[in-house]
């Protein structure tokens, strides 16, 4: 039975492998082959030895590395042991001058390593699709909405070029923390390397190499977390992110501007009771599970405030934050690219929200007008605001009450007027913003 929703319901099978227990076994057995071989390169151990652990290790199961477990109460104590016991007259050389940390530490810079290259992957996909639609969009004007009010237009496709600027920013976030991130460490009970003699620090370079990680450049018994920090605020910035779209999907879905809706199945079901609903629900997932992801960003920050060279209250914290967030991160980002990708677009709903007011949202075009045509830019603006509140008290159109004011009309013709109220002459440079997002950050999806 399934306790936690990230063992059924959400989540991708790639991400749960990643965090589960047989790769997390695996994991750790690969940082001990790499310390021995490390080792042997540096004359610490005899190379026949690093040579048997390496073919050996991968027969030790994480089955009687649990039953050894339950008889001793130390985790990785008892993997050294299952490993030990495959490696014959080796075993003496297994986890030679490494403490717990060493090995659990770097094993979780490799399933972080992994992490990263997977979500990688998926916001890479994201982008693409993101840019796909900015293209699709590039002139598709609409009512843009400041405090919820009708604005001035916009046009869909720099709403979508917007999603996609931060998606390749988090790309970039992502190479950026990665060597950070991904690292490991061989230093010993307290950092100092006592326990590898003079060669410590080239052991710890030439295992980390083998690994494909970086290495720290100091710790003590831990790698210091505010590394891990940053990859928890790292998912909390993305998630975010993935949040704000979420939001304004859902905002753009309500029955009341039903620009946008998320696709629906035949056969799917809206509500239990109101036959006729379809639902948002997944951007509304995505929005609920970000909360969950922020969560991680206080305890991870607090998993650096330990005491001395270390406590152990950072470990059973971990035990949760790493699978929960990272997972979490992964199935949003690959739930919100489905709903961006079927996202069904209603240019009729557009067009009729883009002339709701009756030309009353497009007062500013009328009021940069007007200051270029000779009126102070704060009269012009006095102007269009009563002129604009006349035309909502009477439930007018602005181009009526425009032809008949005669300041206006001193300056501007009815046909004037008339241009400077159309929509779709006024998105400014919307268009080339757009155009050059998308061949900036097209790259970045090959």
């Amino acid at each position: 039975m399934a306790v936690h929703p990230i063992e059924s319901r959400y989540g991708t099978k790639e991400m749960r492998h990643i965090w589960g227990e047989e790769n997390r076994f695996n994991c750790i057995v690969a940082v001990e082959i790499a310390l021995a071989r490390a080792e042997a390169l540096h004359t610490m151990i005899p190379s026949s030895a690093a040579d048997e652990i390496e073919k050996c290790a991968h027969y030790a199961k994480i089955a009687r590395a649990k039953e050894i477990e339950e008889e001793i109460s130390h985790d990785m104590m008892a993997i050294v042991k299952s490993i030990s016991e495959e490696c014959g007259a080796s075993a003496r050389w297994v986890h030679y001058g490494a403490t717990s940390n060493d090995i659990l530490d770097t094993a979780t810079g490799l399933q972080l390593k992994q992490s990263l290259d997977l979500i990688d992957l998926k916001l890479k996909k994201l982008l693409s699709v993101l840019l796909i639609r900015s293209g699709k969009t590039l002139t598709l004007v609409c009512a843009g909405r400041t405090h919820g009010q009708i604005g001035v237009p916009t046009t869909y496709g720099l709403r979508f070029a917007i999603w996609a600027s931060e998606i390749g920013r988090h790309i970039d976030r992502l190479n950026e923390i990665r060597p950070r991130v991904a690292v490991g460490q061989m230093t010993g009970a307290v950092g100092t390397q006592a326990s590898l003699g003079s060669k410590g620090i080239e052991v710890q370079e030439t295992m980390m190499s083998i690994l494909g990680l970086s290495h720290v450049d100091v710790s003590n018994q831990v790698i210091s977390r505010d590394r891990y920090a940053e990859y928890f605020m790292f998912l909390a910035n993305v998630a975010t992110t993935l949040d704000k779209i979420g939001v304004e999907i859902r905002s753009l879905q309500r029955t009341e501007i039903g620009e946008v809706e998320e696709a629906f199945g035949t056969q799917q079901v809206g509500s239990s009771t109101m036959p006729h609903k379809r639902n948002p629900i997944k951007s509304e997932q995505v929005c609920g599970l970000a909360r969950v992801i922020r969560a991680a960003v206080e305890p991870a920050l607090l998993n650096n405030t330990l005491w001395d060279e270390r406590d152990l209250t950072n470990s059973s914290c971990e035990r949760v934050l790493f699978p929960e967030a990272t997972i979490l991160t992964d199935h949003i980002l690959q739930v919100m690219t489905r709903v961006l990708d079927g996202l069904c677009i209603r240019e009729d709903r557009i067009r009729d929200n883009l002339n709701f007011l009756h030309g009353i949202n497009m007062a500013e075009s009328v009021m940069i007008e007007l200051t270029r045509k000779g009126m102070d830019r704060q009269e012009a603006h006095e102007v269009v605001r009563k002129t604009s509140m006349e035309a909502l008290a009477g439930k007018r159109a602005l181009v009526e009450v425009l032809i008949n004011h005669p300041e206006v009309s001193r300056l501007l013709s009815p046909g004037e007027i008339e241009g400077l109220l159309n929509p779709d002459n006024y998105i400014g440079t919307a268009v080339l913003q757009v155009e050059r997002v998308i061949e900036k950050l097209s790259p970045l999806t090959r």
